[in-house]
């Protein structure tokens, strides 16, 4: 008997229940989120890049499996999927660190 991960990729194609418990907000969503990724100014391909690099900021494995899947299947390679979760991680460090700036000029504040 294989022992149940609280992540299971399998979940991943359960996604579409998640309006079993409310049907109206379910439906809006998954009308928002087709409209979303629709070709517009940007192409699906870049859309999915996106995705994917956002995926990886909110560490969501879920995410990662299927814009993983939709990046190849869109036409990007390895390396451009990897380059887009270096800008994710480079953004989201940057973030962490500018809250440095709040830190020193509390410190200095404190010691002056």
């Amino acid at each position: 008997m294989s022992e149940k991960k609280y992540f299971d990729p399998e979940d991943l194609k359960k996604f579409g229940n998640i309006t079993e418990f409310q049907e109206e907000m379910g439906k809006k969503f998954f009308d928002y989120y087709a409209e979303v990724f629709k070709e517009g100014a940007l192409t699906q391909r870049e859309k999915a890049l996106i995705a994917l690099a956002v995926a990886h900021t909110v560490q969501c494995p879920y995410c990662i499996d299927a814009y993983s899947t939709e990046c190849l299947q869109k036409g990007a390679d390895e390396e451009e999927m990897m380059e887009a979760v270096h800008v994710a991680a480079a953004i989201r460090s940057g973030a962490s660190l500018v809250f440095g700036v709040q830190m020193m000029n509390h410190v200095k504040k404190m010691t002056m």
